[in-house]
């Protein structure tokens, strides 16, 4: 257990606890040879592992040794033993901005000082292919200057996660601050995602409060999917123009950082943050110890050679899957084709995979297996096309599962026909409960489940 005064790998003495998580607490420290102050975050290994997080750890590591910029949180070393994983950061001691936002509204030069820098080092980013996801005043630091600094890259994406059709599809962030495309789940652009969110938080420095903010949390939806937000009187003009620009709900139309950086209003006193050579230089020679052996033993231990993944879903998931927040009346015309359908269920994932192959089987589908997917596809052409569907299973506890099926090619109504006649019969042993199913049956589940 760590505590203030102990020695950390012999290298690290530990000071006061800065803050914690479910999975991690952050305190700060000292090296005892050169003296610095880090910020060193500790992973619980087992934590993480039950709730299958090692992929987003190793990823969290990876974009943070690309993303080396003067505005973004810096990552000095990785470090683990058999029980925790450490990441030595640098320490920005000026504490959140939300901490300053929450005093009340901020001046129009202090607010566009740190928007300009906020663009800065996320045009940086997507330069590097890395979308970070969930910009908001709590992942933004300042340092003792007033210099703002990017931080928690844990949620960020990669150029490379993108799926054939060129989109990101993993639903997360923070809800009051979340592009209305990614509420939508038909696939997103990581960039403009970002931008969405840039543009709320300008809203909050200069507003003092969230342009979408509502108790009701599907009336909050139902406005940002509409962009439904009004300035105060004491925006400027040309700010109220930009906002519209940026926290515009049509991702097509939406204004790019390019463009964004050639705003006049934007533009007044920037001063581009220029990369020190020292950030080059050290880009890949980030110290990170022994990491991949620890998470290589720990897979090991954990899983067989030919375990399917599978995928954890987090609170942000949990609420957009809901029923009662189902938003596809918002997006799409025709709700009555519905393509998509999901089930509750407390048998394993494996069991679930088992299960679907043996469907798939006996109605003539190919299967293929990736990352908690299981892709079938009729190997008899209908009307339109080969009938596609994806099952993507998601974990919310061990012995708790949930169960996205997806129509991904081929005619709807073939799609429904198979769903009703098909898959609910032969999974009825299985599931708990559909979907829309009535609110008893999710009260007074089978017997043998």
């Amino acid at each position: 257990m760590e505590k203030k005064g102990s020695i950390l790998m012999q290298k690290y003495e530990l000071g006061q606890m800065l803050g914690q998580g479910t999975f991690a607490k952050v305190y700060y420290a000292r090296n005892l040879e050169s003296r610095q102050s880090v910020a060193i975050k500790v992973i619980d290994k087992e934590k993480i592992l039950r709730v299958g997080m090692i992929d987003q750890i190793k990823r969290e590591i990876s974009v943070m040794r690309i993303v080396r910029h003067p505005n973004v949180v810096q990552l000095h070393e990785v470090m683990a033993s058999k029980t925790k994983i450490y990441f030595v950061m640098e320490y920005v001691k000026g504490g959140e901005l939300f901490e300053k936002i929450a005093k009340g509204k901020l001046q129009e030069d202090v607010s566009r000082n740190y928007f300009q820098q906020i663009i800065g080092a996320i045009a940086f980013c997507h330069s590097q292919g890395v979308y970070h996801r969930d910009l908001k005043p709590e992942n933004l630091l300042l340092d003792e200057n007033g210099n703002l600094k990017i931080s928690d890259f844990g949620l960020s994406a990669l150029f490379d996660s993108r799926r054939q059709d060129g989109l990101l599809h993993t639903i997360c962030g923070t809800p009051a601050y979340v592009a209305p495309e990614i509420i939508n789940k038909k696939g997103y652009d990581g960039a403009k995602a970002d931008i969405w969110s840039c543009g709320v938080v300008l809203f909050v420095l200069l507003a003092g409060y969230l342009p979408f903010h509502n108790t009701n949390l599907m009336e909050m939806y139902r406005k940002i999917s509409k962009g439904d937000f009004r300035c105060p009187q004491w925006f400027p003009p040309e700010v109220r123009k930009l906002l519209v620009r940026i926290i515009d709900p049509n991702p097509s139309t939406r204004i790019t950082l390019a463009k964004l950086m050639e705003n006049s209003w934007f533009r007044k006193g920037f001063k581009p943050v220029e990369r020190p050579s020292f950030y080059q230089d050290e880009e890949h020679s980030v110290s990170l110890g022994d990491i991949k052996a620890a998470f290589s033993a720990t897979s090991t231990e954990e899983k067989p050679p030919n375990a399917m993944k599978h995928t954890c879903l987090n609170a942000f998931d949990i609420i957009s899957f809901s029923p009662g927040f189902d938003l596809s009346g918002l997006f799409e015309k025709d709700i009555s084709l519905k393509s998509e359908a999901r089930f509750i269920t407390t048998k394993s994932a494996s069991a679930i995979v088992s299960k679907l192959e043996k469907i798939a089987e006996m109605e003539s589908f190919k299967v293929k297996k990736k990352d908690g997917m299981v892709m079938l596809q009729r190997e008899k052409e209908g009307r339109k096309k080969l009938l596609g569907i994806d099952a993507e299973i998601f974990e919310v506890t061990p012995s708790f599962c949930m169960v996205e099926v997806k129509k991904t090619a081929g005619d709807t109504t073939e799609y429904q026909k198979f769903c009703n006649q098909d898959l609910k019969p032969s999974l009825k042993e299985t599931t708990w409960t559909w979907q829309g199913e009535q609110q008893q049956q999710q009260q007074h589940p089978p017997q043998h489940v």
